[in-house]
């Protein structure tokens, strides 16, 4: 594995009693647990691109991409990162100096890898790191559009589904947009969600069209995050109550 090593001024750290490992040693551990890290970071069985992954692997601190193989973690055998990492070694007893070391792992990310799995560790492929750039925009939920199109209907009036759907529809949204609308017991219920990464936050906008009262909200961000099961047509019928 090709190493670096960089002095940096020194620091006068007290030694303690016991074996004293070497710089390359200490520095070998300190890099193995940052692309261990970015490893961790990296897991999960959602399939993702090659620059997906990239660009997840660049925003670890102290990790450099230097190489992305493969197409998408569920083709063939996945996506393997080639990362530069750093961390900090001493060498020297009464007068330790700090250098900054830097080397090169190999990091796989596909359905079969796993969480902890110890990173391979190579030589650092020549030339600059790699930039991803950001990641799209997620569409716009269509909220005041929403509350505008979607029907009033009177005090012990009749709710019509057909109508909501006719009201969607005329909102003309991004594709990317999922709609469900569902009755229940003379309500109707409506959800418009963004595809989450499975990690962060959903975006997704709840309405309920009932008699003598049409609502529009977006649920709390705790209700929103993966798992929590906030972002369901369900939920417009039935609001789950807010966490304050």
């Amino acid at each position: 594995m090709r190493r670096s090593l960089l002095l940096v001024p020194p620091l006068l750290l007290a030694v303690g009693c016991g074996v004293v490992r070497s710089a390359e040693d200490e520095g070998a551990a300190a890099t193995r647990e940052v692309a261990r890290k970015a490893g961790r970071q990296l897991y999960g069985q959602r399939p993702r691109t090659a620059e997906e992954v990239g660009r997840s692997a660049s925003l670890v601190d102290g990790v450099e991409v230097l190489r992305v193989t493969g197409t998408s973690t569920h083709d063939g055998d996945g996506i393997e990162v080639v990362v530069r990492t750093s961390g900090f070694a001493y060498e020297g007893l009464v007068f330790p100096e700090q250098y900054v070391v830097r080397d090169c792992y190999e990091v796989r990310v596909s359905p079969t890898s796993e969480w902890d799995e110890d990173p391979r560790g190579v030589d650092c492929p020549d030339g600059p790191a790699l930039t991803f750039p950001p990641p799209p925009e997620p569409p716009r939920l269509p909220y005041d559009e929403l509350r505008a199109k979607l029907p009033r209907v009177p005090a012990g009036g009749r709710v019509d589904e057909a109508e909501v759907r006719r009201a969607l529809a005329a909102l003309d949204m991004d594709p990317a947009i999922r709609t469900e609308v569902k009755e229940d017991d003379g309500r109707v219920g409506v959800l418009l969600l963004v595809p989450g990464n499975g990690f962060d936050a959903q975006d997704c906008l709840l309405a309920r069209v009932d008699p003598g009262a049409t609502e529009v909200w977006a649920p709390p961000r705790i209700h929103r995050m993966p798992g929590e099961g906030g972002c369901t047509v369900a939920d417009a019928l039935n609001p789950k109550p807010s966490p304050h």
